[in-house]
């Protein structure tokens, strides 16, 4: 079983080290800027930081969710490098929307690109669990007949 998840389990282990690196540039970028929570608003340069930070942890669960479902149903191989790409792409994100707010913008779009990629390739791989044990479709077998 492990053989079948454990690129996920990798995966998902170097985005909560991504997470984690973000919080900590928050915590150093308030130690900077003088900025003590709760407070949220400073110098542009630490909004823009904090807004990074926090854009990337709303995506994450989805991100996850994403990941595993695609891993799961539909090619654990495949999802891990989309995984992997994504992970890069907000590393990317976040290191432009550190330095200006328009460097962000390429990283994000892609980022968003392979959130669909892994959208669809879970729900084929779904849709294809579905046919195959509910119905008795093997698509794939139909596909190469």
């Amino acid at each position: 079983m492990l053989d079948q998840i454990h690129l996920l389990a990798a995966v998902t282990v170097l985005g909560v080290l991504e997470q984690a690196y973000f919080f900590l540039q928050v915590i150093y970028a308030r130690r900077l800027f003088g900025i003590s929570p709760p407070k949220t608003s400073g110098p542009p340069e630490f909004e823009r930081i904090f807004r990074a930070q926090v854009n990337s942890s709303e995506y994450f669960p989805i991100f996850l969710a994403l990941l595993w479902q695609a891993g799961l149903f539909f090619h654990q191989g495949l999802a891990a490098a989309l995984g992997l790409l994504y992970l890069y792409a907000r590393y990317s994100y976040f290191m432009g929307y550190r330095a200006s707010s328009s460097e962000r913008l390429a990283p994000i779009y892609f980022s968003t690109g392979v959130l669909w990629i892994l959208i669809a390739a879970s729900a084929l791989g779904i849709l294809h669990f579905f046919l195959s044990h509910y119905m008795g479709l093997n698509v794939l077998q139909l596909l190469t007949a």
